[in-house]
C-alpha cells in the first residue's frame, strides 16, 4: 500500500485452487472491513486466472450479504500458475498498476500462496489468507475449510458404519490428503474409524489384513479402513495410468490411483471378507462452513486488510494459539505441515 494513503485505496482479493466451505466468510470480512475505512475491494474471478485475464467484479457489503453460510467462492477458483511462463507472470505483475490496486489479498492453499509468495519476493504489495482441506498449509495452526471437511468425513464414516455392520464387511474410505494426513486422521478418528492410513507413515497391506482378522476372532466382524488418497502402504499393488494428469503446478491427481479400491480388493481376496470402498471426493469440499470456519475466515478477511492498512505487506495471516498474527509468505515457501506426529499414539491406539 501506498505509505501515508488512508483513503481512496483499492484492493484486489481472489480465491484459488481447490474451493472449501468458508472462502465467502473471509471475502465478506475483507469487503466488511475495506468499507469500514472507506476502501474500495475489486475481486478476480478464478484465482490467478481472473488476474491474467483481468476479469474481475466490484465487490460490495450488499453483493457479499447473505453469503456467510454459503459453501464454495462466489469468486469461482482455479489451479492456474501465472508463475510457469514469464509473460505470464509479468502481466502477473502488471496488475497493480494496470488497475491501480493498491494490494491483493490471496486466499489459497499452498499452490496459490506459492505465488503469492513470489510476488512478496519481488516486493509486490500482497497477503494471503491460508486455506485447504489438506490443513497443510505451513507456519499456521488451521486452515480455512478444514474443520468443515473433517466434520463432513466424520459425519460419512458415521453413515457408513450403519450399513457396514449390517452386512459384515470392510469398508474402505478414502479421504483427501495428498503429503498430509490431517484430513484423514482428525476425521477418522472423530468417526470411530477402525484403522487409519495416512502419507506420513507406512504401513504395511499385511498388518491391515492382520488387524481385519483379529476383530473377526474377537466377534467384530466387520472393519471400517480410512485412508488418506496419498497413504504409503507397503505390499499394495496399485495401476497406476500410462499417462498422468498433472495440474499447472505438476501434481499428479491422486483420483487416478484409486488407492481405496485397491485396498478393498487385495483386503477381500486375503481375509476373504466382502470388502467396499467410499470415495468420499468433492463431498469433502462441499456444503456450508462450520461456526469455526466461518469464524475464522471472517478473523482472517480482516486481519489482511488491518495488515494492509498498517503496511505490514508480503505475510500470512496465520493462526498460532488462537491468535491470528503475520508470517512472511517467503517463510512458508515450498514448505508443507505433516501430520502431527503426536496423532501416531492415537492412530495405533485406537486400531
Amino acid at each position: 500500500m501506498r505509505q501515508g494513503y488512508q483513503a481512496n485505496v483499492k484492493i484486489g482479493v481472489l480465491t484459488g485452487g481447490g474451493d472449501c466451505p468458508g472462502l465467502n466468510a473471509a471475502i465478506r470480512a475483507v469487503v466488511r472491513k475495506a468499507e469500514s475505512l472507506g476502501w474500495s475491494v475489486l475481486g478476480f474471478r478464478d484465482g490467478w486466472a481472473g488476474v491474467l485475464n483481468r476479469d474481475t467484479l466490484p465487490l460490495s457489503t450488499e453483493a457479499t450479504d447473505g453469503m456467510l453460510a454459503v459453501g464454495g467462492t462466489l469468486l469461482g477458483s482455479s489451479r492456474t500458475n501465472p508463475t510457469r511462463d514469464p509473460d505470464e507472470y509479468a502481466r502477473t505483475t502488471a496488475v497493480f498498476g494496470d488497475l491501480g490496486l493498491d494490494a491483493l489479498v490471496a486466499i489459497g492453499g499452498d499452490d496459490t500462496l506459492s505465488v503469492a509468495g513470489r510476488l512478496a519476493g519481488d516486493a509486490h504489495p500482497v497477503v494471503g489468507v491460508p486455506k485447504t482441506i489438506d490443513n497443510d498449509v505451513a507456519e499456521t495452526d488451521a486452515c480455512i475449510g478444514f474443520d468443515s471437511a473433517v466434520t463432513t468425513v466424520a459425519e460419512s464414516i458415521d453413515r457408513l458404519r450403519t450399513t457396514t455392520v449390517s452386512h459384515h464387511r470392510v469398508m474402505v474410505v478414502e479421504a483427501m490428503g495428498r503429503h498430509a494426513g490431517w484430513l484423514a486422521a482428525v476425521g477418522g478418528i472423530a468417526g470411530g474409524a477402525d484403522y487409519i492410513a495416512v502419507p506420513e507413515r507406512t504401513v504395511r497391506l499385511d498388518a491391515i489384513a492382520k488387524h481385519v482378522r483379529d476383530r473377526q476372532a474377537r466377534g467384530l466382524d466387520f472393519s471400517l479402513i480410512v485412508v488418506a488418497e496419498g497413504a504409503d502402504i507397503s505390499g499394495l499393488e496399485i495401476q497406476e495410468p500410462e499417462v498422468e494428469a498433472t495440474d499447472q503446478f505438476g501434481h499428479v491427481q491422486l483420483s487416478t490411483r484409486s488407492l481405496g479400491e485397491a485396498l478393498a480388493h487385495e483386503l477381500e481376496d486375503v481375509t476373504e471378507m466382502e470388502a467396499r470402498t467410499s470415495i468420499l471426493g468433492h463431498l469433502q469440499r462441499g456444503g456450508s462452513p462450520t461456526p469455526f470456519d466461518r469464524v475464522f475466515g471472517t478473523r482472517c478477511g480482516v486481519a489482511a486488510v488491518n495488515l494492509i492498512e498498517a503496511g505490514e505487506l508480503g505475510v500470512l495471516t496465520a493462526l498460532h494459539d488462537g491468535k491470528i498474527v503475520s508470517v512472511p509468505l517467503t517463510q512458508i515457501a515450498g514448505k508443507t505441515r505433516p501430520l502431527d506426529p503426536a496423532y501416531f499414539e492415537l492412530l495405533t491406539l485406537f486400531e
